[in-house]
Parts: C-alpha cells; structure tokens; sequence
C-alpha cells in the first residue's frame, strides 16, 4: 500500500475505469458529498462510475446522490471509499469491497490503513476539502460538482463554525461559492429547517440530561422506545449530536441512539480545551474519529454503556 498527495490520486484515478464509491454507514454530508462529486466529476472524463447503494441515506442526503446509484449487477474494476476511517463502518454490502479498496481517501487521525493506495490527511477539517483538490486535478469543478462538496465541507465543520474549521477550509468554500452554486438552500436544508418530530425528538433529550465531572459532561440518551413514540424517522435523528455541544460549560457531550434492543451508537463531542480526546474515548470503545468528534458502538443496558463510557473517558481525560 501507499500514501498519495491529491495530486497523485488524481493521476491514478485518471487511468481507472468502471469504478464503485464506498459511502459508510449512516452516511453524513461529508460522505455523500464527496462521493457523489468524485463521482461527477469522473463522468465528466467520460469514465463509467457508480454510487453503491446506502441502504442508510437520509432524505436529506439522498438528494445529492439519487441518479448516481450503481445498477444491479454492476462489476467494478476499481474500488474508491471516501470519509471512511475503519473497516466497522462498513455496511454489508460494502464490506464485500473491502479487500478490493484501489484507493481509500479519508481525513480521520483512527484511519485504520486499508486500501492499496490511499489519500490521507487527518489535518483536514472535512474529507470533501481532499476531493476537492482531487476533482481539481481532475478537471474543471463544474457548478454540479461543487454543489456536493460544498455539503461536505460545510456539515462537517457544522456551517464552519466547530474548532476544527480551518483558513483553507474557507478558501475551498469559497472556491465552491464562485461557481455560482446555490449554498443557501443548502444552508437552510441541513442548519436552518427541522422537522416538527426533531423539535420533539430534541426537547426529549434536553430535559432528559444527565450531567456528570460537576456538569462539565453530559449524557443524552434516544432509546428506541423515544423514536417510536414521536414517530421520528432516520431523519430527524440526524446529527443528534450537535445538541450536546449547545449546553452551556460542556465540554464532554455524549449522545448515545439506540439502534436496536441494547445496541446503542456513541456519539462524543468534546471541548477545543483538550480536556478530554474524544478519539482516546472511543478507541478504549472500540471506535474512532478526530480529537473532539469520535463515536463507536456499543452493546449493554444504557446505565451499563453509560458506565463504560465514564470509565473510558477517566482514562483519558486530562484534568
């Protein structure tokens, strides 16, 4: 295996065809939008490529991707996964790729090095700021690709306002915004609109929380039997996460979603202040991320979860 600036990606996808993109479970903006322009824009050098299809996609997201689904039967010759960090965020249908990865592009410090080439930098705020330099070698970024890289560079910096926001994370969006694309219905569909069952779905969880280390951490919990009572669907529950970031002197947010009877998926957020990493946590848990965004999954009864999650956190935790 290998590592590859952008650039050198961008010349070894040049010499590829028929090629398949890796999306991961529970697929975010980031994914899907860098997906889906990698794809454009390799049908734009008149290559054949494809989209395997999410079972997991939201509404939300599913717009950026609907005609970019690989046909049934399809049989790629290269294999591309963007935004994926670990072989558990693999669906099932996309773990049968996994030893067939030609090139994985990812941005996450717990990239576990799969793939036979890869496109790496966990210094990058979103993996869309990496395509973006790809499709850029590539050839002309159209409005049409700009439009989902521009939904991958803005959620995963929360409409750039989280800490891993960086100078170039602006100049690509602004290089996204020159190609006259229309980011404010992107803006208001993932920042600025939420479903009455997702105002239902967050009052829950904020009167539901429990606050540990002197209220400087706090645990929300979505059960399944909460989902079902509102009527909430995969998306309204979308990026729950953000809710535990908003609490006033947090720096330790931990939002757990029941997926199904005692499977429960972590989400950490935590503080620029470093008190606690939220990639250490989740690696004690079996997952991954960034520094101050990390998640896993695990299994148990919500108090025992909780109480694996403190022990992690007490681990780590600098102060």
């Amino acid at each position: 295996m290998s590592r590859l600036t952008p650039q050198a990606a961008a010349a070894l996808l040049r010499d590829q065809d028929n090629l398949l993109i890796l999306t991961h479970r529970r697929p975010d903006g980031d994914t899907t939008g860098c997906a889906a322009a990698l794809c454009l824009t390799l049908r734009q050098l008149g290559r054949t490529a494809f989209l395997l299809r999410n079972p997991e996609m939201t509404e939300t997201n599913a717009v950026y991707v609907t005609e970019l689904w690989a046909p049934e039967g399809f049989a790629p010759d290269f294999v591309v996964s963007v935004d994926i960090a670990a072989r558990s965020l693999f669906f099932p249908a996309a773990e049968a790729y996994f030893d067939r990865i030609g090139l994985a592009v990812d941005h996450h410090p717990s990239f576990e090095g799969f793939g036979a080439h890869q496109c790496v930098d966990p210094s990058r705020a979103a993996c869309g700021e990496i395509v973006y330099e790809i499709c850029r070698e590539l050839g002309e970024v159209t409005a049409e690709v700009a439009l989902p890289l521009y939904v991958a560079v803005s959620t995963d910096t929360g409409c750039f306002v989280y800490a891993n926001t960086t100078a170039n994370t602006h100049r690509v969006a602004a290089a996204l915004l020159e190609t006259g694309i229309d980011y404010f219905s992107v803006n208001k569909r993932h920042f600025r609109t939420k479903s009455r069952r997702r105002i239902a779905l967050e009052s829950a969880l904020l009167g539901g929380m429990e606050f540990f280390h002197e209220g400087r951490g706090v645990f929300m919990a979505v059960p399944i039997s909460l989902m079902e009572r509102l009527g909430a669907t995969e998306n309204d529950a979308e990026d729950l996460s953000t809710l535990a970031g908003m609490v006033e002197d947090v720096d330790c947010g931990a939002v757990l979603r029941e997926l199904k009877p005692d499977q429960w998926k972590l989400s950490l957020r935590t503080g620029a202040n470093g008190r606690v990493n939220a990639t250490r946590v989740c690696q004690l848990l079996g997952g991954g991320g960034h520094a101050m965004a990390a998640g896993a999954t695990l299994e148990g009864r919500l108090e025992e979860v909780k109480a694996r999650i403190l022990e992690a956190v007490e681990q780590v935790r600098a102060w």
